[in-house]
């Protein structure tokens, strides 16, 4: 079965650097476009940014451009999200999803993907 387990995510400061992962199994990975998305409490899931799957185009949400940069490794079906300069307003659980469809291109919607990880948390707190 499609299975995507992220982790990487814990607590830091404010400036402080986070790497996260979503490892992939079961499908071929690399067909398929793969986004990040966080949800804060009381607050509805947004696209983080994503990376399509023949030339890794990349797409980033405006409030973390400049700070975060999405890469994919497909020989280890892995996809990573480096985060730096990390804020508080960063704070959420960290999810990376998978298109549903193949070849297509990069979104921030998450009506645009449906296969989702269980999430790994991310707090930045002084």
């Amino acid at each position: 079965q499609l299975q995507l387990v992220e982790s990487g995510g814990g607590l830091v400061q404010p400036g402080g650097s986070l790497r996260l992962s979503c490892a992939a199994s079961r499908f071929t990975f690399d067909n398929y476009a793969i986004g990040w998305f966080r949800q804060a409490p009381g607050k509805e899931r947004e696209g983080v940014s994503c990376i399509t799957s023949r030339f890794g185009s990349t797409k980033y949400a405006d409030s973390v451009k400049g700070r975060f940069t999405i890469s994919r490794d497909n020989a280890k079906n892995t996809v990573y999200l480096q985060m730096n300069s990390l804020e508080p307003e960063d704070t959420a659980v960290y999810y990376c999803a998978r298109a549903s469809y193949m070849f297509r291109a990069c979104a921030l919607s998450p009506a645009d993907f449906g296969s989702w990880g269980q999430g790994t948390q991310v707090t930045v707190s002084s």
